[in-house]
């Protein structure tokens, strides 16, 4: 299962709280900018998946259920401390780990067909 940061992990400071939005559209121009920062951390995040998979010798060690549920709990916490809805959250964290889960396994089958005597 891929590993997540942990509660551990250094706190990236908050910035000082923006003026509100005055327009929708700057509303959609905050979120792009929060979007566009998401898809950077996940490409970083996919990474560290690949590197963990070749730590795991199969597939039940990357699917991990016992971790996924620690790490489910952990963001729980730290999203009702950060102010988010610990059900939006866990929704996203549990999509996001689905898929990370998806890579790593693919990643594994991969790597049993290029050890197979037929290459394939």
């Amino acid at each position: 299962m891929p590993d997540f940061d942990s509660a551990s992990s250094p706190a990236t400071p908050t910035p000082a709280p923006a003026l509100p939005p005055a327009s929708l559209d700057e509303v959609r121009a905050r979120i792009d900018v929060i979007d566009s920062e998401l898809v950077r951390l996940l490409a970083r995040r996919q990474d560290l998946v690949r590197a963990a998979a070749a730590f795991k010798v199969d597939d039940q060690a990357v699917r991990a259920p016992d971790r996924v549920a620690k790490v489910i709990a952990s963001v729980r916490e730290r999203a009702a401390a950060a102010g988010l809805e610990p059900v939006v959250a866990e929704a996203v964290w549990r999509a996001m780990i689905g898929a990370f889960i998806e890579v790593e396994l693919a990643q594994h089958a991969a790597g049993r067909d290029a050890g197979s005597p037929s290459g394939a």
